[in-house]
């Protein structure tokens, strides 16, 4: 008879100590600078990202470079975020550019003043 209070009472400890437990939200928006020149590196960026399991939404604003990323804290971290759009050529943050897809992208894409910003 004792086992069973003893294991009822650790049960109850389990089940309270866990919903005491702070968990981590299920979405999180992350934001960084970018160095997206025109609205083709914006539909590249916003098109990857989208299509990115995990996230939820992705927007760039030119006007001040910024991404802005609502994604699932289960499947992805910022880091990754920010990963994605090195690998498409474009700083990221804190995080460089991928060299060789940057020298892919179009010219316009890789300096500003070559192409028109919608």
């Amino acid at each position: 008879m004792n086992k069973v209070y003893v294991i009822f009472a650790l049960m109850v400890l389990f089940v309270g100590a866990k919903s005491f437990a702070q968990s981590e939200p299920k979405t999180k928006t992350v934001k960084f600078k970018t160095s997206a020149v025109c609205g083709e590196c914006k539909e590249r960026i916003e098109e990857k990202l989208n299509y990115t399991k995990g996230v939820v939404f992705a927007e760039l604003d030119l006007d001040n470079k910024v991404v802005e990323v609502k994604y699932k804290t289960k499947v992805l971290k910022p880091e990754e975020v920010k990963y994605i759009v090195s690998m498409l050529g474009y700083d990221a943050g804190e995080t460089p550019r991928n060299e060789k897809a940057f020298n892919a992208l179009p010219k316009c894409c890789r300096s500003e003043g070559f192409c028109k910003r919608p």
